[in-house]
Order: structure tokens, then C-alpha cells, then sequence
């Protein structure tokens, strides 16, 4: 097993994550996650300079076999589980940004989901807040 994850990497792996799930990460997916570090609670403390290398370190362990079994599970173990629907929500943050969810998108966020013991109801209010904020 890699080694663990801190909170703000566990944070940072859901977002590339949800980025690299259709296998083209745009600059725009990766503007909008320094955007999302740089304003939320969450990352308070995190030095934002790590950013490049621990998508790099994502991206590798995603490569690696059964990788996105394997980070689902450090993400799982490196967060409190009062931190999971922060999680989901960030995954959905990065999933709506285009206002497009792909159906790679809707698998990973069950994946994550299901990983993390969220229920339904609160998964939805998230994902019915992202709509929102991103309706033109």
C-alpha cells in the first residue's frame, strides 16, 4: 500500500481524481482546483506550491494496477468521516465546473460514494447545490 495521505493530499486526490476520470485533465480543470484551494477552509495551512506535484503523484498511482481501488481507499482512511461529504463535494465541484457530467463522472462519484458510506439524500443536496451555483 502507497504511503498514507494527509488531509489536504486526500482533498487534492479527489479532485484530480474526478479531472482525470474522462483522461484529459484541461488547464481549466486544474485552474479550478488551485481556485478551490486557495478559497475554501478545507485546505487551510496547505501549501499551495505542493499542488502540481501531488497531481502528479495522483496520476501515477491511478496508472498503477487496481489504482483507483487503492486511492479510494487512502482517501477512505486519510479523512476523518466528518470530512466524507467534503470530499463528494469537491468531486462534484470538479464534475459540474464544465456543466457537463460525463458518464465516467456519475460512475466515479458512486464509486466515491459507496467508498466513503455516504446516503443518498446527502449526495443529491450536494449535487443539487453544484447545479445550481453552475446554471447560467
Amino acid at each position: 500500500m502507497p504511503p498514507s495521505l494527509s488531509q489536504h493530499e486526500a482533498f487534492v486526490y479527489v479532485m484530480v481524481m474526478m479531472s482525470a476520470v474522462d483522461r484529459n485533465m484541461t488547464d481549466d480543470e486544474f485552474a479550478r482546483i488551485g481556485e478551490l484551494v486557495r478559497f475554501l477552509p478545507g485546505f487551510d495551512g496547505f501549501d499551495e506550491n505542493r499542488l502540481i506535484d501531488i497531481g502528479r503523484e495522483c496520476s501515477a498511482q491511478l496508472a498503477a494496477p487496481e489504482g483507483l481501488d487503492v486511492i479510494l481507499e487512502m482517501i477512505r482512511e486519510a479523512l476523518p468521516q466528518r470530512l466524507y461529504d467534503t470530499a463528494y463535494a469537491l468531486a462534484v465541484e470538479l464534475a459540474a465546473a464544465d456543466q457537463r457530467i460525463r458518464n465516467e463522472e456519475i460512475r466515479l462519484l458512486q464509486l466515491l460514494r459507496d467508498r466513503l458510506g455516504l446516503d443518498k439524500l446527502t449526495c443529491a443536496g450536494i449535487e443539487r447545490g453544484a447545479i445550481a451555483r453552475f446554471r447560467k
